[in-house]
C-alpha cells in the first residue's frame, strides 16, 4: 500500500489506543473514589477491579507490539516520512508508558481494597472481643457462685448481692474501658 494510507491507518490505530487508555484511566479514577466511599459495595469494587485489570492486559497486548511494528516500518519506509514515523513512535512509546502507569494504578487499587478490608475486619474483631469480654465476666461470676460449694455469702442474701454487684461493676468497667479505646 501507499505510505500515505499506511500513515493514516497507523494514526487511527494509535489515536484509538489513546482513547481507550483515557477511558481506562477515567474508570480507574472512578474506582479509586469508590474505595473510600462507605456506601460502596465491596463485591462491586472487586469485580470492577478485576474487569479493568483484564481490559488493561488486553490493551497492553495491543499497545506494546506497536513499538516494534512502527519501528520496523520506519526503518523500511521512505526517508521523507521519517519525521512523521518518529512522532508516531514517540506516541506509541507514550501509550506503552501510560498503560504501564495504569497497571501500577490498578495494582494499587487492588492492594488498597485489600488493606481496607483488613482494617474493617480488625474493627469488627475488636468489637466482638470487647463484647465477649464483657459477657465473660458475668458468666465467670455466676458460674463460680453457682457451684455447689461454700463461698463467701453462701446461702445468704449477701452472697447473691455480691455476685450481682461483681458482675455489674466489672461489666460496666470493661464497657467504659473498651468504649474509651474505641473497641465498642
Amino acid at each position: 500500500g501507499s505510505p500515505a494510507l499506511l500513515h493514516e491507518l497507523l494514526d487511527v490505530v494509535v489515536d484509538e489506543q489513546f482513547d481507550t487508555i483515557q477511558q481506562l484511566d477515567d474508570a480507574i479514577e472512578s474506582l479509586e473514589d469508590e474505595l473510600f466511599d462507605d456506601t460502596g459495595d465491596n463485591r462491586t469494587i472487586q469485580r470492577n477491579t478485576y474487569r479493568l485489570r483484564k481490559e488493561l492486559v488486553e490493551l497492553r497486548r495491543i499497545v506494546l507490539p506497536m513499538r516494534e511494528v512502527v519501528n520496523t516500518i520506519r526503518r523500511s519506509d521512505a526517508a521523507d516520512l521519517d519525521g512523521w514515523y518518529a512522532d508516531l513512535y514517540d506516541n506509541v512509546i507514550r501509550a506503552g508508558e501510560w498503560t504501564d502507569s495504569l497497571r501500577d494504578m490498578i495494582t494499587t487499587v487492588f492492594e488498597t481494597n485489600l488493606s481496607l478490608q483488613d482494617s474493617r475486619l480488625n474493627i469488627v474483631v475488636k468489637k466482638l472481643t470487647g463484647w465477649a469480654a464483657i459477657i465473660a465476666v458475668p458468666t465467670l461470676v455466676t458460674g463460680w457462685y453457682g457451684q455447689n460449694v461454700p463461698y463467701p455469702g453462701f446461702s445468704q442474701v449477701s452472697g447473691v448481692v455480691t455476685s450481682a454487684l461483681l458482675s455489674v461493676i466489672t461489666s460496666v468497667v470493661l464497657y467504659v474501658m473498651f468504649r474509651r479505646r474505641g473497641w465498642i
